[in-house]
């Protein structure tokens, strides 16, 4: 009637297909997250780089303005020296 072995044959025959079933699938898993997280710091590399770029040119830029014009950018940087320091006195 009940096959006490059989029955325990079939649930660690079970048991080893739930077992390889979660290893396979936390293997996939994990390469799929390292995949994307590729991929995320591949953006941000780039990115970055694109904002590097980005500020080297505005420095260029301003280097340039500042070359032009000296004495209205030591003018100019004195007043908001002035606004902030009257800004940070009433905080």
């Amino acid at each position: 009637m009940f096959d006490s072995d059989r029955m325990s044959e079939e649930l660690r025959a079970l048991k080893l297909d739930v077992t390889r079933l979660l290893s396979t699938a936390g293997e996939e898993m994990f390469e799929s997250s390292q995949d994307r997280a590729e991929a995320l710091a591949d953006q941000i590399r780039a990115a970055l780089t694109e904002l590097g770029e980005t500020v080297e040119q505005e420095q260029e830029q301003l280097q340039g303005l500042v070359a032009e014009r000296p004495i209205t950018s030591l003018a100019s940087a004195f007043a908001l020296g002035v606004v902030v320091g009257f800004m940070l006195r009433r905080h």
